[in-house]
């Protein structure tokens, strides 16, 4: 799908979220500043011209089984929220699904991690349990038609489907998260790319993971994240 950037929409978010990130991981912390720009991520998003075309809706879960990327910070997010409020039959069937995942994948390589449908260990009955706090890579995953998520999930080793999107949605949600990244970064932490069950797993089995982090060290010994390029790279003002 080929689409126009629209610079200045582009420009203006990599310029404000870059901003406020840098002072909101300064005085708050990067955990507490990464709430907060999601909040600003969904704000965006919600305001985007074209998100009216999106075809997402509450129950609609074919993306659910999809491999997700996500960054440290996003890891210990979401385990302070499920530490915080699951209910403990809750934590324990998603402790359990994280680790049989992360068992899993860990034998395949990134090409493989694609083709495979893996169900989201913090999807329940239909619906993300952890959706204020759901990682970057499913804030920007959409579509404007759900024949192409369907069609992805049942033939996931068909690589040349191509879902339809909402390129305002896309050019929001994609700045937004880069500007967040360039922040962090700036500001001395990790922000490569880990496989969503392979990184959760490594957090719960090494209590000093989060504690590295926060002190701008690697926080997986077991794992090699990915570097995730500058999408935007040239645009910033």
């Amino acid at each position: 799908m080929e689409f126009t950037l629209d610079v200045p929409l582009i420009r203006g978010i990599l310029e404000h979220e870059y901003a406020q990130a840098r002072e909101e991981i300064r005085d708050l912390g990067v955990l507490r500043a990464l709430e907060k720009s999601q909040e600003r991520h969904d704000a965006r998003i919600a305001a985007a011209r074209d998100v009216g075309t999106l075809a997402c809706c509450a129950g609609c879960t074919w993306c659910c089984y999809f491999t997700v990327d996500v960054r440290a910070a996003e890891v210990f997010k979401i385990l302070e929220i499920v530490e915080r409020s699951f209910a403990p039959e809750l934590k324990a069937r998603v402790y359990a699904e994280v680790r049989a995942n992360s068992v899993a994948l860990k034998k395949l390589d990134a090409g493989e991690r694609v083709t495979r449908n893996l169900k989201c260990p913090f999807l329940s009955e239909g619906r993300c349990t952890i959706y204020a706090a759901r990682p970057q890579s499913c804030r920007n995953y959409h579509a404007t038609n759900v024949a192409g998520c369907q069609q992805s999930y049942q033939e996931p080793e068909n690589l040349d489907i191509d879902p339809e999107f909402a390129p305002g949605v896309y050019q929001a949600g994609g700045a937004h998260v880069e500007a967040f990244s360039s922040a962090m970064f700036e500001a001395g932490y990790d922000v490569n790319a880990y496989e969503l069950n392979c990184a959760f797993d490594a957090a719960l089995s090494d209590p000093g993971a989060r504690a590295r982090f926060e002190s701008g060290l690697k926080p997986f010994d077991a794992l090699s994240g990915e570097e995730v390029p500058a999408e935007f790279n040239g645009l910033e003002p």
